[in-house]
């Protein structure tokens, strides 16, 4: 099992204060947080892509490129790269260059997007959401897996004897997770191809996750990649953790309040019940993540989205400490049986 975090890297005021990070702190604070944890003993550092002003991580290549030489053990991954408004020739190239770079700790999470307004600042259709990432990523897995390719697609120029440069640093490309929130096509993509599934994990009933999550597993096997249980799976999740729960309840209460991902509804209370969202002390984080095998099986990788809703980075960092410390040594552990990812 990795054990790691996730950024999406946006500029939500500080509900406490009203202030905004700039664009210039919010990027040099998310390499902070991931250097943080890498030393707290996380396995793995996501960061996301958005496009949106709320957002400062556009480029998630150039991020993770300059995380590269700041790291030295933590895999490095996006959360997500978008495959249906990106080139699949850029992706192909930006993140074999990280691949090299990093030594070869990088993979590529993918996601159609959840933001409507990108498709049309980027010369796509959101109603082509679909067809957009089967034909992308067909693109991209060829450019990877062939030195020269000929192409012919519905919706980018053909491409005749091209070499996407540089090629995959010892002949085998980042492994490549699909992310979802909600939707069964993309977990069809994934066994599909024989990839990881990430479930989103953080805003939907344990209902939901599951059916997702069993819909991928099937999938899997009928394509011929082994049996359900080999599918490699992913899950998201939010925790808050301080030493007592009504302590962090306390102080996570105004930062879920104001939450764009899902403040201003179900109360906070309401949302842990209805969601695998963690807030309380270390042990709930345990006792949380160890039950989500019970819907999910045997799963390879847990992400925690950590610095979410205007959390000072003081906050992360502080947040990082505790779950490396009382939370990792348990669950580590408590998973030492469950596969790692392919």
């Amino acid at each position: 099992m990795q054990i790691g975090v996730y950024s999406l890297g946006d500029r939500t005021p500080d509900p406490l204060t009203g202030r905004s990070p700039t664009d210039h702190e919010r990027l040099l604070n998310t390499a902070r947080i991931a250097e943080h944890a890498e030393a707290a003993g996380f396995d793995v550092f996501a960061v996301g892509e958005h496009h949106a002003t709320t957002y400062a991580v556009s480029a998630p290549a150039v991020l993770l490129g300059y995380l590269a030489a700041r790291t030295n053990r933590i895999r490095l991954s996006t959360a997500t790269a978008l495959i249906t408004t990106n080139d699949p020739v850029r992706l192909a190239e930006d993140y074999t260059t990280v691949q090299h770079l990093c030594g070869g700790r990088l993979d590529l999470m993918l996601g159609r997007g959840i933001y409507g307004p990108v498709y049309s600042w980027f010369g796509r259709n959101a109603d082509d959401s679909r067809r957009l990432a089967a034909e992308n990523y067909r693109l991209l897995r060829r450019l990877w897996d062939e030195d020269t390719v000929d192409w012919s697609g519905e919706f980018r120029t053909p491409l005749r004897g091209f070499t996407a440069m540089p090629r995959p640093l010892a002949g085998r490309p980042p492994f490549v997770w699909h992310a979802s929130v909600s939707s069964e096509k993309t977990a069809e993509l994934a066994a599909a191809h024989g990839d990881g599934f990430f479930a989103n994990h953080i805003m939907w009933p344990w209902q939901h996750t599951a059916r997702l999550v069993r819909t991928f597993r099937e999938r899997y096997a009928a394509h011929g990649h082994g049996n359900a249980e080999q599918a490699v799976v992913g899950l998201g999740g939010h925790a808050f953790v301080r030493p007592r729960s009504q302590d962090a309840v306390r102080e996570f209460r105004p930062y879920f309040d104001n939450a764009p991902l899902y403040g201003h509804g179900p109360s906070l209370e309401e949302h842990m019940e209805m969601t695998p969202m963690t807030v309380g002390s270390p042990q709930q984080v345990i006792d949380a993540v160890l039950g989500y095998r019970e819907y999910a099986g045997d799963y390879s990788r847990q992400l925690f989205l950590i610095d979410h809703a205007g959390l000072p980075v003081s906050t992360v960092l502080e947040q990082l400490d505790i779950l490396g410390a009382e939370v990792l040594p348990v669950l580590r552990r408590e998973l030492a049986g469950s596969p790692p990812p392919a």
